[in-house]
Parts: C-alpha cells; sequence; structure tokens
C-alpha cells in the first residue's frame, strides 16, 4: 500500500474513556488517523473497537477525553454532526434499504433539490459520479440495491459516505460477506477514496487484509491502546500478541488433529447422510456422509449453495428432491423442530438474523433449544439454566461469562460462541458451522479452531462452510468442491491446495 497522500493528522481521538454500567469499556484510548491513509484498528472481540467507533459517529458520547478534527478540538454529539463534520461510518451489517434504487440509497436523507423539490436527474447523475470517482461506472444508479452483489452493496455504502462529503470513512470488517473474487474490487474503490485524500479506518481480523490495503496500525486491548501508528507490515504472530497479551504463532492451527483421532472418524458409525437433496435454483443432487468425529468442509465461492445446503439439512428450507438421514433413520425434510429433535444444530451465517433472540438474555439464548430440559411445570427452572449456561460460556472463554447480561450488548464474536454453547447444552450429534469465525479477531479463532476439534474428537459429526479456503483445508477431514449449486469432486483435505480448489470452483472442472 502506497504511503498516505499527507501525514497531516485529520482526526485524533486523545485518553478516551467510556464507561458503561459494571464495565469500562474504553480505559484512554489514543487514535490518530492521518489524510490519505487505511487506519487499520486491531484487537479481540470486546477490546473495545466497536465503543470507539460509536465515540467517533457519535452514537456514544464518551466520559472524558478529547477529540480534534485538523487541529481543532469538536464534539460529536449526535450521528448527523459527526455526519456533517465529514466522518461516515459503515458498519458491518449495511443499513441500505434493498428495496430502492442505488441512488435513492446513495441520497437517503439529503436528497439533490431543484427547485425545493427532489430531483432524481441530480441524484442519478451525482450518483454515477461518485461510483465512477469509486472505480465503478458499471453500476447502474437505477438499479435496485437488492439485486446487487454483496461487494456491490458495500461500494454503494462507500458511494454514500462520499455523497456526504465524508474526509474519513469507518468500515467495519467490510470483506466479511464476500467472495474472494469480490475483495479486490472493494480494495479499488479504497485505493481511489485515499488518492484523494479521503482517510479509512479498516477494522478486520484478517491479516492478510491488513498487509494488502492498510498504512499504519493501532491495536486495542481491554479498552485500551496497547500500541499505535505501526507499520501495517508487522507480522501476524507480533500483533497477535499485541491483541492477546500472549505469543500465538500460528492463528491457524492446521494438522494438529492426532492421526489417531482421524483413523477413528474414518471407522466409525454413519452419523449424517445426505442423498440426492436438490432445490430449483439454488443446488441439486447433492450426496455426502458424515461419520462420528468426521469433520466435512464444503468448499466454493459465494452462490455455490453452500449455506442453501446446510439450511436444507437443518429443516429451515424445505428440498424438491433428496433425502436426510440421522443415524440411519430419515427424518422428515423440510421442518427445523424435527432435525433439533433428531440431534441436528446449525450456527448460522447471519447470527443476528437468524440465530439469536437480541431482547433475550445470554442464558436464554443458550437454552433455547434445550427448553423442555429447563421446564417444570409449566415454570422454568432458572437457576439450572444460569448453571449450564455459565459452564458453556466459560468453556468457550466467552468474556464475561456472565449469563444474565443481555445478548444484544456482546460484540459479535461472542454473540457467535453464544450461538455454539446453545449446541454443546443440548448435545446435538451433527452440528452444520456456517462462517463459524466471520466477525472473530485472530487469537479467538484459535480458540474456536481447537473447540471444533474437540468436538470432533468428543464424536460429534460437522460440516463446516468458510470461505477462507486455508480454514476449510486446515479444519476439515474431507471436502465437498461445489460450484453453482453442483458437486464438483469430493476429496480429503490433505489431497487438496488452496490452489486446486479455486481453480476447480471458478474455471468448473474437477481436476
Amino acid at each position: 500500500m502506497s504511503e498516505p497522500a499527507t501525514s497531516a493528522a485529520l482526526l485524533e481521538m486523545s485518553d478516551i474513556v467510556k464507561t458503561f454500567p459494571g464495565v469500562r469499556a474504553l480505559d484512554g484510548v489514543r487514535l490518530t488517523v492521518a489524510e490519505g491513509e487505511v487506519h487499520c484498528l486491531l484487537g479481540q472481540n470486546g477490546a473495545g473497537k466497536s465503543t470507539l467507533i460509536k465515540v467517533l459517529a457519535g452514537a456514544h458520547q464518551p466520559d472524558s477525553g478529547t477529540i480534534s478534527w485538523r487541529g481543532a478540538p469538536v464534539t460529536l454529539g449526535t450521528p448527523i454532526a459527526a455526519l456533517r463534520l465529514g466522518v461516515a461510518t459503515m458498519y458491518q451489517e449495511l443499513d441500505l434499504v434493498r428495496s430502492r434504487s442505488v441512488a435513492e440509497n446513495v441520497y437517503l436523507g439529503h436528497e439533490p433539490a431543484r427547485f425545493g423539490f427532489a430531483s432524481r436527474r441530480r441524484a442519478r447523475s451525482g450518483t454515477a459520479e461518485l461510483l465512477a470517482r469509486l472505480g465503478h461506472p458499471e453500476i447502474d444508479p437505477d438499479r435496485e440495491v437488492g439485486t446487487l452483489s454483496a461487494a456491490g452493496q458495500q461500494l454503494v455504502s462507500m458511494a454514500r459516505a462520499l455523497a456526504y462529503r465524508a474526509r474519513l470513512i469507518v468500515m467495519d470488517e467490510p470483506t466479511a460477506a464476500l467472495a474472494v473474487d469480490e475483495v479486490s474490487n472493494l480494495f479499488r474503490g479504497i485505493g481511489e477514496l485515499t488518492a484523494s485524500g479521503v482517510a479509512v479506518i479498516y477494522i478486520s481480523h484478517r491479516m492478510a487484509e491488513i498487509r494488502e490495503i492498510g498504512d499504519r496500525v493501532t491495536v486495542l486491548k481491554d479498552g485500551a491502546t496497547v500500541a499505535a501508528n505501526l507499520d501495517a507490515r508487522t507480522p501476524s504472530s507480533e500483533l497477535v500478541a499485541l491483541m492477546s497479551g500472549r505469543r500465538v504463532e500460528t492463528a491457524f492451527p492446521s494438522g494438529t488433529r492426532s492421526a489417531a483421532a482421524h483413523t477413528a472418524g474414518e471407522q466409525s458409525d454413519e452419523v449424517l447422510r445426505v442423498s440426492g437433496l436438490g432445490r430449483r435454483g439454488e443446488f441439486a443432487d447433492i450426496d455426502f456422509t458424515v461419520r462420528a468425529g468426521e469433520i466435512l468442509g464444503l468448499a466454493g465461492l459465494v452462490g455455490a449453495g453452500r449455506s442453501e445446503i446446510l439450511e436444507t439439512v437443518f429443516g429451515a428450507r424445505k428440498p424438491d428432491t433428496g433425502q436426510v438421514f440421522v443415524a440411519g433413520r430419515r427424518i422428515r425434510a423440510g421442518s427445523v423442530p424435527v432435525a433439533v429433535q433428531a440431534g441436528i444444530g446449525l450456527a448460522p451465517e447471519e447470527r443476528k438474523g437468524q440465530a439469536l433472540q437480541l431482547d433475550m438474555t445470554v442464558a436464554q439464548n443458550v437454552t433455547l433449544a434445550s427448553l423442555a430440559r429447563y421446564s417444570r411445570f409449566g415454570f422454568t427452572r432458572r437457576r439450572a439454566e444460569l448453571l449450564d449456561a455459565r459452564s458453556k460460556l466459560t468453556e468457550l472463554d466467552l468474556r464475561p461469562a456472565d449469563p444474565r447480561r443481555g445478548i444484544s450488548t456482546l460484540s459479535g464474536g461472542n454473540q457467535q460462541k453464544a450461538v455454539l454453547a446453545r449446541w454443546l447444552v443440548h448435545g446435538c450429534k451433527v452440528l452444520l458451522l456456517d462462517e463459524p469465525t466471520r466477525g472473530v479477531d485472530v487469537a479467538a479463532r484459535a480458540e474456536l479452531y481447537r473447540l471444533i476439534r474437540d468436538l470432533a474428537d468428543s464424536g460429534v459429526a460437522l460440516v463446516i462452510v468458510s470461505s477462507e479456503l486455508p480454514e476449510v483445508l486446515g479444519l476439515a477431514d474431507r471436502v465437498l468442491v461445489l460450484r453453482e449449486g453442483q458437486q464438483l469432486a469430493e476429496r480429503t483435505a490433505s489431497e487438496l491446495t488452496e490452489a486446486e480448489v479455486l481453480d476447480m470452483v471458478m474455471e468448473g472442472s474437477a481436476g
């Protein structure tokens, strides 16, 4: 990544403190961002990144500390005040209106007017200019946002930020929902921004992205700045050590599963069998088996049908063809309660929208699939519920392991751990994991990888979907390669390389 367009400090946040009841979320954070640079913000889940972003966006007010903009102190009392200053925030879950056009989203709330009336022509032409500035003139301003790819929607959010004349754009995990081939498009757009002097605060847990797109790095731990203005090419092991307080030499523990455990999985009984599974327009003729203690990985680009297959096995979608068997018994298709009763659990890709009840406590979410166990004469046994939830949260290293907290107060990574805890409490035989480490920091990923391996060693049959091929190849015993809903190949993970899988999923060759 090139050097910043200028070394002038655009933003300075000094000694920022923010306390919530019982929690000191920010404890003297320092952050300096220069014009025209990509400044990466790193930290474990719960380190304070989200709170700091909300302070910068005007959504939270700091208890103490100062914020300076181009050398002058400012107060960001509201999100509108932040926008007017020139600070725009793109959260991980985009707030676009999918049913409206690109131009309507770009100028939503501040439509260009002529003679006091909103001008669609000006909105379209202005949107076209902004998209061209981002290097993507091919996006039609009249196109409905919901029909765009995830990368296209990210670019619309960037155009909207520019429509507010933003000089600093905060991007929270912008590539989390993108396929490998879409990331380069997003990075090209970021390059166009920084070349014109716009600064970017970039939050990601993917170290390769940090090195590719970043200029400098600031690291947070436990609500405090532990390192500031590091070069983005600082070795990953050093950054992880700063984030975690301990050295993690390899973020992905490839090859740590014992040969004995692997052999036991190969010789164990079949737990899950999928035969001829298909849904029109999504996938067809999917066949696979998973034995106790075995991990099957599904590899393919976004749109290959990976998530749809998991949801169909779980009963959230009804297949047009095919059957699902658990422990040799066929289960009725298209019913989540039937699948759960048979011992199938799912940790979906979109945890907030599909897995969690955000108005409930952590304990209530963790025990949601096992309510009968905690009910007696129509009353919930809260003590037993809390004890079991706390035990699994501690096992997963969720911090703090307080089952009474509202689930909505947890960071994204900790919410993911709560979803996993639900199925550990339930004692499922088959666990389907869709993007299990999305939004999870490097140190926590290593813990999740060990947990997944431990689950397999305990006899659980696992099926894993991940957009990160090293994750699939490192965790899985066998890999099913998919392209546009078609099953291309099934191989042992040790027989495949990342390059071979990419060749298959992009070219459609089974090699």
